[in-house]
């Protein structure tokens, strides 16, 4: 009881100190928030996640042969501001899969260059809050030549995408509501045999690879020091069929994932420009994915290259009026 006395107190405190003093921001591709004019948020991820239960088409169920597998996922990321309404985010994601049963063995490498543009078009004050508008436009890429037919243990699809997505965001006070919608076209892939069974033979190496929609809702606390959110997060593939009774997944798969979860960002006064993040989520519904639980943590850090702009033009006013 002691111990627990002691970490409420503990939590507590750090909460107060959360929401006194105002600091930089880190931004993602799914927030609302933009990185400023000349600002390089640079930032490195970790993320875990495991499921030892799956759906196999609308039946759940557990395999002894793969036992617990498990993904990890190292990234680097970086946004810079264009404008203060115009943001480039880029993504580079290092993976590695394991199970711990049976005999497949996991798999690890570079996955998939991503990049993002972030474009603010709308803000506008409604009532006694601030509603925005966000259209986000994404492309993806291969960046080895990982093995996309060897799921569940391959580290992603291989497959080129494209994507467009539309968030609302209304922040009354420090309080907020965020909804985003996307659409992602995803690129016919080649895999290493000449023929495959989906709902019938296919004698092609060529794999259609469905197009996905997700929906994401996110509601909490945001402030320039603190933001804790509560997401729920949709996921559909348009197309693509059910893994057969005791069968490998494929990638053309139908996959579809509803998934809750929490998120932490901190901004340090100490350090301007350093900020943590920290959350967590589950998958409560699926139809041919694992039923997961995942944690993440990253580190952000700003550099404001408009101050270094401004610095060297006024040296150069100098020299210009001592000459």
């Amino acid at each position: 009881m002691k111990i627990f006395r002691l970490v409420r107190h503990t939590l507590t405190i750090m909460m107060l100190l959360f929401l006194l003093h105002p600091a930089a921001k880190a931004q993602t591709d799914l927030d609302a928030i933009m990185m400023a004019k000349q600002n390089f948020c640079v930032g490195a991820m970790y993320s875990y996640n495991s499921w030892k239960n799956y759906w196999e088409g609308t039946f759940k169920r557990n395999n002894q042969n793969l036992g617990t597998v498990s993904t990890k996922m190292y990234n680097l990321m970086g946004t810079y501001g264009i404008t203060d309404k115009l943001n480039v985010i880029v993504n580079v994601p290092y993976v590695q899969t394991h199970a711990t049963a049976g005999t497949l063995h996991g798999m690890k490498g570079f996955q998939d260059l991503s990049v993002w543009l972030k474009w603010m078009p709308i803000e506008k004050e409604i009532g006694k809050g601030t509603f925005s508008i966000y259209t986000i436009g994404g492309f993806s890429t291969p960046l080895s030549n990982y093995i996309a037919d060897f799921l569940p243990l391959s580290i992603g699809m291989h497959s080129t995408t494209v994507s467009g997505r539309l968030m609302l965001d209304y922040q009354l006070g420090n309080f907020f509501a965020t909804a985003s919608g996307t659409y992602t076209y995803r690129n016919d892939i080649t895999i290493d045999r000449t023929s495959y069974y989906t709902t019938q033979e296919i004698l092609s190496n060529k794999v259609d690879m469905p197009n996905m929609l997700s929906y994401n809702v996110r509601a909490g606390y945001r402030s320039e020091r603190l933001i804790a959110e509560a997401i729920f997060n949709q996921m559909y593939t348009l197309g693509g069929f059910d893994i057969r009774k005791n069968d490998m997944p494929f990638p053309s798969n139908k996959m579809n994932a509803s998934m809750v979860g929490v998120n932490f960002k901190y901004n340090f006064k100490m350090v301007p420009g350093l900020s943590i993040v920290a959350g967590a989520n589950t998958t409560v519904a699926g139809r041919n994915v694992g039923q997961s639980t995942a944690y993440e943590g990253s580190v952000f850090y700003i550099l404001d290259f408009s101050k270094k702009t401004k610095t060297a033009k006024k040296h150069s006013s100098k020299e210009s009026s001592k000459n």
